[in-house]
């Protein structure tokens, strides 16, 4: 077996201790090498090639009555890099801007109005720079709905936002000069639900988006599941008893619905997951997830309990704020991290 080069050794030496700042905040050196195992001279090494690398700094002092090298606090550069989420929907455009350390620094949205129609490029990325303002973009991650091609990051098929044109993408980080991610809209909301949501700490599940959209999004292993063309969980499409599963259940329909009725027909759309993959989790995202909370999962719940023999949990979601824009910023982030931080 090979063993680790010294340049990979202090590469992955940089980038545990680089991991440690995000997840704990400042830290001393004497906290670096018990978090990490690693010796005081290389430790040493490890924080006089951050600080020239401008990725970390002095943040102050630990203790009131302790001073010198080892009571330095060392912080990463927050401005060492900024990211933007963007939730594209029907009818408006929400950014977010965060920081490498995923602080929000600023937000900006606008509508769809008729300027959209002719050129929604131009409209996207002037509500991304307005959120920017001066600062540079390491990365873009934009959610819409619609199947994204994982080969080559465009939709399948059209969606409903107005003015969308396939290859509308390109002229967007031509404008913006800088990497943008396309990504379906429900895939970014289950990027939320696992990191800080109901879903978090579960290698398996199955999001089940109940919104002005109907869809879901498969994590197995601890990871995005995406499919072959990005169809994987567009359960929309899915008949149950000859008709469309999202006819069942889009938002006027779902109005009319009692609740028992409402949670018999999503039980029967997530009974396609448990049959098929067995996750063991589904979540109930959206507006009708959110609203429905604990009472609606526990009514789902026992009508697919009643459909077949796998044990699968249903919960509520319990991310707050913008899903979709936060499982924007999240893969904006991981993507800028490896990239700054190696």
């Amino acid at each position: 077996m090979k063993t680790a080069t010294p340049a990979l050794a202090r590469a992955i030496n940089d980038r545990l201790a680089l991991d440690l700042l995000l997840e704990h905040g400042p830290l001393t050196a004497p906290q670096l090498r018990t978090l990490t195992g690693l010796s005081r001279p290389t430790v040493s090494d490890l924080i006089e090639r951050l600080m020239e690398a401008g990725l970390i700094e002095v943040t102050g002092e630990y203790g009131e009555d302790r001073r010198g090298p080892n009571a330095r606090l060392y912080g990463l550069v927050a401005d060492r890099a900024h990211v933007a989420g963007v939730d594209l929907r029907r009818d408006a455009v929400n950014v977010t801007v965060a920081d490498i350390t995923g602080r929000v620094v600023c937000e900006a949205a606008a509508t769809l109005g008729g300027a959209a129609r002719t050129d929604l490029a131009g409209l996207i990325v002037s509500v991304v720079r307005d959120a920017a303002g001066e600062r540079a973009l390491d990365t873009v991650v934009v959610g819409a709905p619609g199947l994204v091609n994982p080969r080559d990051g465009e939709l399948v098929s059209s969606n409903d936002v107005p003015g969308w044109r396939r290859g509308m993408m390109a002229s967007v980080r031509e404008r913006l000069g800088a990497p943008v991610i396309l990504e379906n809209e429900v895939n970014l909301a289950a990027i939320a639900e696992s990191r800080t949501g109901a879903a978090a700490g579960s290698e398996d599940f199955v999001l089940l988006w109940l919104d002005d959209g109907v869809g879901a999004a498969v994590v197995l292993g601890g990871r995005l599941r995406r499919g072959a063309s990005g169809g994987a969980g567009e359960i929309g499409f899915l008949e149950v008893g000859g008709v469309a599963f999202c006819e069942q259940v889009d938002p006027e329909v779902r109005a009319r619905l009692d609740r028992d009725e409402l949670a018999r027909r999503i039980a029967r759309g997530a009974f396609a997951f448990a049959t098929l993959l067995d996750p063991g989790l589904v979540v109930l995202g959206g507006t009708t997830g959110h609203a429905g909370g604990a009472e609606l999962a526990e009514r789902v719940a026992g009508h697919l309990r009643a459909l077949g023999p796998a044990p699968t949990e249903v919960r509520a979601s319990t991310v707050t704020g913008n899903a979709i824009l936060q499982g924007a910023v999240l893969t904006a982030l991981d993507l800028a991290r490896d990239h700054i931080f190696g």
